[in-house]
């Protein structure tokens, strides 16, 4: 996907927060410790940097949603994490976002933080994000 496409496929995916602009994923693409995994309907871009990762984003077009579009890249994500001897993996999501909560809980993701009103949602207002945090191991190869 390019950084189009992927600024494009966020904006339909991300209706209640700011989207990226084209530039932002240019940027981190341009970025070696970036790591994109995509499926037909939706990306999962990471920064993999020494032994953790991080999840930057995860989209998918709201038409393919709760159809595996989203359980392909992160699966292909932690496969790849594994392979790379990553060991620990965080990530933020909104509060407000439950489906996307109870995704990563079902991925093995646990709540470790919060940060208070940390996203900006499209009506102005800001949102709490969940730190969400996930250890790797070897049995997983």
């Amino acid at each position: 996907m390019t950084p189009d496409q992927l600024a494009a496929l966020q904006a339909r995916a991300y209706r209640d927060m700011a989207p990226w602009r084209v530039q932002d994923f240019d940027d981190l693409l341009s970025q070696k410790t970036t790591r994109l995994f995509t499926s037909e309907h939706a990306f999962l871009l990471a920064r993999f940097i020494a032994d953790e990762a991080e999840i930057l984003a995860l989209a998918t077009d709201p038409g393919f949603q709760r159809q595996g579009q989203a359980a392909q890249v992160l699966a292909a994500f932690h496969e790849s994490a594994v392979q790379n001897g990553i060991t620990q993996i965080f990530l933020e999501v909104a509060a407000s976002n439950e489906g996307a909560c109870e995704f990563y809980i079902s991925a093995g993701y646990k709540t470790v933080g919060k940060r208070k009103a940390y996203y900006l949602q499209t009506d102005g207002t800001r949102t709490d994000a969940l730190l969400m945090s996930k250890a790797t191991s070897a049995t997983e190869r």
